[in-house]
């Protein structure tokens, strides 16, 4: 019988420097795509309020990263994806996904979008309002996923399986995002600790 020969895995690595041009290439001041994945992930056709949500990804000494790209999805105002198995019909134009890059000067990040649903979650649970964030940045060899809910949905996140399942109850407030007001629109604030005092929480997946 023959002896099969499996390939060894590959060893991973950090980010390089090519990520900005290849994922967000406007950003990195290149003009290749009529259309990005960024800023706005809902669509003109979104219902729903909408918001802002922005923050910082911030390494263990407490300063700004600055060469971050996130990925962000979501579902709509009435908890769907915009996926066959999304949970039923999404608006013309919605897709809930998007990716930005950092300010290269002030790391700070954002997206425009629409506050999400309520969503179903496994064994007929329901799951809070949340936005999923994946992060990568140099000195990353594997992106970290974690989960912005808010701050206004008190009695949702309190039964939000995925939140109740954070055995340390003190870290669950690193997954809430901040509401406040810029001008008359709603913004939510949510920084990214990698490591050290108020470290997020990040999920395997």
């Amino acid at each position: 019988m023959q002896k099969l020969d499996y390939l060894r895995e590959t060893p991973s690595q950090t980010a390089g420097p090519y990520v900005h041009i290849g994922l967000a290439p406007g950003a990195a001041g290149f003009d290749i795509y009529d259309h990005e994945l960024g800023w706005d992930i809902a669509g003109p056709n979104a219902r729903g309020e909408r918001i802002r949500i922005e923050g910082l990804v911030i390494d263990g000494t407490g300063s700004p990263i600055k060469d971050v790209l996130l990925e962000a999805w979501q579902a709509n105002s009435e908890g769907n994806y915009a996926h066959p198995e999304g949970g039923g019909p999404v608006e013309d134009g919605f897709c809930g996904w998007g990716r930005v890059i950092t300010n290269f000067d002030t790391g700070e990040w954002a997206f425009e979008t629409i506050k999400p649903g309520p969503v179903a979650g496994r064994n007929g649970t329901i799951q809070a309002p949340h936005i999923s964030l994946w992060v990568v940045a140099r000195g990353i060899n594997v992106g970290l996923n974690t989960r912005a809910y808010f701050d206004d949905e008190a009695e949702a996140n309190a039964k939000d399986p995925v939140l109740n399942t954070i055995e340390w109850e003190n870290r669950r407030p690193t997954l809430i995002a901040k509401r406040f007001e810029r001008d008359g629109k709603p913004v939510y604030r949510f920084d990214i600790r990698i490591q050290g005092d108020g470290e997020t929480v990040f999920f395997d997946i």
